[in-house]
């Protein structure tokens, strides 16, 4: 399979383009994070996420919603449900990690 050039390099600079999106910015690297801080802030935009997908559920039940983001607002819950369920998953592993450790 052969991809012509001009094809890689519109799709370089749309990749490109994207990285400057809201939600795409580099985070705070100094390593003075709160765990807790940031279970919350997961757990509080899986909210908003849910929500924002509920309004829109019923939104386009009453017809007044475009269905394209109603796919979408679902698709985004979904995945950040996904995402609190794996970190939950991944600490509940490491606690029993924790407890299984000889003194």
């Amino acid at each position: 399979m052969t991809i012509p050039a001009n094809t890689a390099l519109q799709a370089y600079r749309q990749a490109v383009s994207k990285i400057n999106t809201p939600g795409m910015e580099p985070r705070d690297s100094s390593g003075t994070g709160d765990f807790g801080a940031l279970v919350k802030q997961l757990t509080e935009s899986s909210m908003g996420a849910a929500k924002a997908s509920e309004t829109l559920s019923a939104q386009a039940a009453s017809g007044s919603a475009n269905m394209g983001d109603v796919v979408t607002a679902v698709a985004n819950a979904e995945v950040a449900l996904q995402t609190v369920v794996a970190v939950r998953d991944r600490v509940i592993s490491a606690y029993q990690d924790i407890i299984r450790m000889p003194i």
